[in-house]
């Protein structure tokens, strides 16, 4: 399967089981909440609001990212 855009690709990995995750800098965290909402900005800019416990971030909110 090739998936040549950064959203079929983060589909098809959360699809085979895999959970979202949100990139900061060098570091990664594991993106817990409402996938459906989540998966409207897979692969996108985003702000993502909620509680970190470890790299773990149980998300409340999530919107674009506002373009700067």
């Amino acid at each position: 399967m090739n998936h040549t855009h950064p959203a079929q690709c983060a589909r098809a990995c959360v699809k085979s089981a895999a959970d979202y995750a949100l990139v900061v800098g060098d570091n990664v965290y594991t993106l817990k909440g409402d996938k459906a909402q989540i998966d409207k900005l897979a692969g996108e800019r985003a702000t993502v609001k909620g509680k970190l416990s470890g790299n773990t971030v149980a998300v409340e909110s999530i919107a674009a990212a506002s373009k700067q």
